[in-house]
This record gives structure tokens, sequence and C-alpha cells, in this order.
């Protein structure tokens, strides 16, 4: 390359810089394939889940095109070590609930067991979400300020918002912590409530029921968890 040449495109370098860092400037990036192993590999180096608005951004595609994506992805992940979970308009990878007690003992985490209450208050959570904190102790028929705190803590329950009701509670529901503890991939694979249950919750309730809810772990639940603090609920 000639001295004159590299004056020349080290000129027109220095322009599309200042022209690139101008004030109001805006770069639009380059679209990028987004293939099934290219929508994994970003999933598994994301440290929280992403929305498909925000895959479509990233990738400069349409929203159907994260959509497609995302159920090739599911599907070639049955079977595997990995799942596909589902929240809505989020999505994340997670550990296969058939691997969790091998994963366990190399991370030497304990599955957190958890008590009648707080079982009881997660089932309430599950089927009914959103739900009030009243609307929970009208089911249950115990004050569950302590559980609900404990769930939360735990990440099995989280705050998705608050009620347009007087006082403006807050509104309660399960996040990916849930999905993951119990093996599911979307709350869609859950089976749906006795219609007497599902009556009752209805009535009792007092927020509009969106989805058919939770499993059950009584089987599994371990021994309580510390009665301390506690006040209303039983052991």
């Amino acid at each position: 390359m000639t001295d004159e040449t590299l004056a020349v495109t080290t000129e027109v370098l220095a322009g599309d810089e200042a022209a690139a860092s101008a004030p109001g400037a805006s770069v639009e990036p380059a679209p990028i394939e987004l293939t099934e192993a290219a929508l994994e590999a970003l999933l598994f180096v994301a440290e929280r889940p992403l929305a498909r608005r925000e895959i479509a951004s990233l990738a400069g595609v349409d929203r159907a095109t994260v959509d497609a994506r995302l159920g090739d992805l599911e599907v070639s992940l049955r079977g595997r070590g990995i799942r596909l979970l589902v929240d809505g308009d989020r999505v994340e990878l997670a550990t296969a609930a058939e691997g969790g007690a091998l994963v366990a003992r190399y991370v030497g985490a304990d599955a957190v067991r958890l008590s009648p209450a707080s079982l009881e208050t997660l089932s309430i959570v599950a089927y009914r979400q959103p739900v009030t904190k009243s609307a929970i102790e009208r089911i249950r028929g115990v004050d569950s300020d302590y559980t609900i705190r404990t769930l939360v803590h735990r990440r099995l329950v989280v705050e998705l918002g608050r009620s347009d009701a007087p006082g403006r509670p807050f509104l309660y529901g399960t996040g990916f912590e849930f999905l993951e503890r119990f093996g599911l991939t979307s709350l869609e694979e859950l089976p749906p409530l006795d219609v007497d249950v599902a009556s009752r919750l209805a009535e009792e309730g007092g927020e509009a029921m969106t989805v058919p809810l939770f499993p059950g772990e009584a089987a599994q639940a371990g021994p309580a968890e510390d009665a301390s603090n506690r006040s209303g609920d039983e052991a």
C-alpha cells in the first residue's frame, strides 16, 4: 500500500468514525441469521431470562422468526439434559428435572424441602395467580404473611405488581424458580384442578383465575421449616 493510498484510507476511516459518533447518529446493526444453534448459544450465556422481543432486537429479526426458532429448540431439547423454560414472554435454559439429583450432588446443594404450610400456600398462588395476600388468607383461613415472605425469599413466589383494590396490595404469582423446582417447562404442563376445588378457589380467591396450575408435592415434603416468627401458619 502506497503512502498516498494509506492517507486516503485513513481519512475515510476517520470520517466514518466521526459520523458514527456524531450526535443523533444511528447505525442499525446488520441482521444476524437466527439459527437454532445461535439461539441456544445466546440463551446459554444469558445470565437472566430473555424476552422474545429482546432476542428479536438482538438478531434484527421479527417476532415470528424468534417464535419459530424457539419452537424448534424446544423440540430438539426434549430427551436431553437441558430444557427450554417459558414464562409468558420470557425464556431461559435450565437443567432437566431428571438430572437434578446428580447436579445437586455435584454442586453440593440439597433440595429445599417445603413445609405443609408452604406447599398449601404455593399451590394457592400457583392456581390463583395473580393473587393477593388477603385472598390467600381467606382461602387458607390463617395468617400467611410469614409463609409468603419465605416463598418470596426462596423465589418460588414473585411479586407481579399491585392490585387496583384499596391499598393497592401486592399481587403474587410464580416465576422461573417455580418451573425449575417442579421440573416444568411452562405452566401449560400442569394438570387442571378438580372442578369442585377450582370453583372454591374462584369463589374465595377474589382475583380473576388465569391458569390451571400446580401438580402438588405433598409426598416429597420434608421436615417443616422453622416455626419461629410465624403468625397463624401451622407447622
